[in-house]
C-alpha cells in the first residue's frame, strides 16, 4: 500500500468516525425530544384517566340510586298488595322500568371500569418504559463525559509528566539554595559568638583577673612549689 493510499485511508476513517459521532449526538437529541413528547402524551393520558374515573364515580352513583329506588318501590308494592292492587301493580311497573335503567347504567359502569383498568395498566407500563429509557440516556451521557475526560487526561499524560519532572527539579534546586543559606547563617552566628568570647577573655586578662602572659619567675615558683 502506497503512502498516499495509507494517508487517504486514515483521513477517510477519521472522517467516518467524526460523521458517526455527529449522527450519534443528533440521535441522542432526537431521543430526548421524543421522551419529552412522550411525557406530554402521558400527562394527557393521566387527564383522560381522571375523566374516566369521574364518569365511573357518577355511573356508580346512578347504579346505587337505581338499586335504592328499586328496593323502595318493591317495599311499596308489598305494602299495597293487600289494600290497593292497582297501586301495587303501578309500583311493580315502576320497579320494572328502574331495572331496565339499572341494567343500561350498569353496562356503562362496567365499560368505564374496564376501560379505566386497561388505561391504568397501559399508563403504568408506558411510564416504566419511559423511566428505563431516561436512565439509559443518562447513563450514555454520563459515560460519554467520563470517556472524554479520560481521553483528555491520556492525551496530556506525557506533557504532564514532563512538567512534573521540571517542577521537581526546580524544587530540588530551591531546597539546596535554602540549605546553603541556613549553613551560612549558622556559620556567621558561630563566628560572632567566638569573637565575643575572645574579646571577653582579653578584657579579663587585661584586668589581671584571668589569664595573661606568665613570667619565668611565676613558672619557676610554680615548679618549686610542687
Amino acid at each position: 500500500m502506497s503512502v498516499w493510499k495509507k494517508l487517504f485511508t486514515a483521513v477517510k476513517g477519521t472522517a467516518t468516525e467524526a460523521a458517526q459521532a455527529v449522527v450519534d449526538t443528533q440521535a441522542i437529541k432526537i431521543l430526548e425530544q421524543e421522551i419529552r413528547e412522550a411525557k406530554d402524551e402521558l400527562r394527557k393520558s393521566d387527564h383522560a384517566r381522571t375523566q374516566i374515573l369521574a364518569k365511573c364515580k357518577l355511573s356508580q352513583q346512578k347504579v346505587d340510586g337505581f338499586n335504592k329506588s328499586i328496593a323502595e318501590y318493591e317495599d311499596h308494592a308489598r305494602k299495597a298488595a293487600d289494600t290497593d292492587r292497582q297501586l301495587a301493580l303501578d309500583c311493580a311497573h315502576r320497579v320494572a322500568e328502574l331495572k331496565g335503567q339499572l341494567e343500561t347504567e350498569q353496562t356503562y359502569l362496567d365499560q368505564f371500569t374496564k376501560s379505566e383498568k386497561q388505561l391504568a395498566g397501559n399508563i403504568t407500563t408506558a411510564k416504566n418504559n419511559l423511566r428505563r429509557l431516561e436512565q439509559q440516556v443518562d447513563m450514555i451521557k454520563a459515560t460519554e463525559s467520563v470517556q472524554r475526560a479520560q481521553v483528555a487526561v491520556s492525551s496530556s499524560h506525557l506533557g504532564a509528566n514532563s512538567k512534573m519532572k521540571t517542577a521537581t527539579e526546580s524544587l530540588s534546586r530551591i531546597q539546596e539554595k535554602q540549605n546553603l543559606r541556613n549553613a551560612e547563617l549558622e556559620a556567621a552566628e558561630e563566628l560572632a559568638q567566638s569573637e565575643s568570647t575572645d574579646d571577653l577573655e582579653k578584657r579579663l586578662a587585661g584586668a589581671g583577673i584571668k589569664g595573661g602572659a606568665s613570667s619565668a619567675d611565676d613558672e619557676l615558683a610554680r615548679i618549686l612549689g610542687k
